[in-house]
């Protein structure tokens, strides 16, 4: 099967148990966590899933170099740079803005694995590119390119796989969860959730918390979630008609706009670590454990439901924003 076509990077499956503090502290709900903090590609991340199914089609087309774009702490960028070290490929780097004078997070990260780092200004979501691509091409190189976030349906067949693997777990525990909250910036993991749901028969209510405002390639967001979703079906065969509805986010909690640390994210990093000795990033699960705790205090959904949040990873960005975190 296709699901199964793929290049191993991460340890997996990744854990998944209840937060037993927290859930005694939002009682009577019942919250559980899946890490994918702990994927094990250079200190973590939800990206490794994607990066199996794109190193693996890199690979299959006999290219030898990889071109990715973000921002300067971008956790894609990292995990991109570790798995082509791994898979012995030359990674470029377009990072946003210029080169500060000290590298730290994940910039640092990145760099000690060695990716050959970009600086490209306002230009933060791989408008530069095709420019390089050609520049490599040149050179004699065989460059692939990974989307920005690796978010098209390669990468989201990651998410779609990890569902099969929640849906493992929660059968050897015999659970059900009604709520999952994640975060979603690029698409690509909200576009494989929602096609795993449906595939696996999860029948899990999914709250996706928006992250980044700005459009990406002329899409809203939710447009380009749907894109993959609606290509997605076709390839894994699912009987259903997808709308906008069907992948609509929550920017309730997105006023400040992409890597703003405000005081909800901050709030939420020390809340999940004072309780559970567990680390969330500041523009991704920070944001989106906020939201999730916002709900649980209003009680926007049925008391006594098990809840899922998915920590994506990406806590070296912390080590960027560390003035933010006293």
């Amino acid at each position: 099967m296709i699901l199964d076509h793929k290049f191993d990077l991460g340890f997996l499956p990744t854990p998944l148990h209840q937060l037993k503090n927290i859930s005694e502290k939002y009682a009577p709900y019942n919250i559980f966590i899946k890490r994918d903090d702990q994927t094990g590609l250079a200190s973590g991340g939800n990206k490794t899933r994607k990066l199996e199914y794109l190193i693996q089609e890199a690979l299959d087309n006999g290219c030898d170099t990889i071109i990715t774009a973000g921002a300067q702490q971008s956790n894609h960028c990292r995990q991109t740079a570790a798995a082509c070290a791994i898979a012995k490929l030359k990674c470029h780097l377009l990072l946003g803005g210029t080169a500060p004078e000290k590298f730290n997070g994940n910039l640092l990260l990145s760099h000690l694995l060695d990716a050959q780092i970009h600086f490209t200004g306002k230009h933060r979501k791989g408008e530069d590119i095709d420019r390089l691509k050609q520049k490599l091409e040149l050179e004699g190189k065989k460059p692939f390119i990974v989307p920005y976030g690796g978010s098209n349906l390669t990468g989201a067949l990651g998410f779609v796989n990890a569902m099969k693997e929640l849906k493992s777990q929660l059968t050897a525990q015999n659970l059900k969860i009604d709520y999952l909250f994640f975060a979603s910036s690029s698409g690509g993991t909200q576009a494989g959730l929602t096609l795993g749901n449906d595939l696996h028969h999860l029948n899990i209510n999914l709250i996706p918390v928006g992250i980044d405002k700005s459009e990406t390639q002329g899409l809203s967001l939710e447009e380009a979630v749907l894109n993959i979703v609606n290509e997605g079906k076709l390839l894994l065969n699912i009987k259903k008609e997808y709308t906008l509805s069907d992948v609509k986010i929550n920017n309730d909690y997105n006023e400040a706009g992409y890597g703003v640390i405000t005081k909800n994210e901050t709030e939420a990093i020390k809340e999940l670590a004072q309780n559970e000795g567990i680390i969330l990033d500041p523009v991704y699960t920070g944001r989106a454990f906020y939201a999730m705790m916002d709900y649980l205090n209003k009680n926007k959904i049925p008391k006594n439901a098990n809840v899922l949040f998915w920590h994506t990873g990406g806590f070296p960005a912390i080590f960027n924003d560390a003035a933010k975190m006293k």
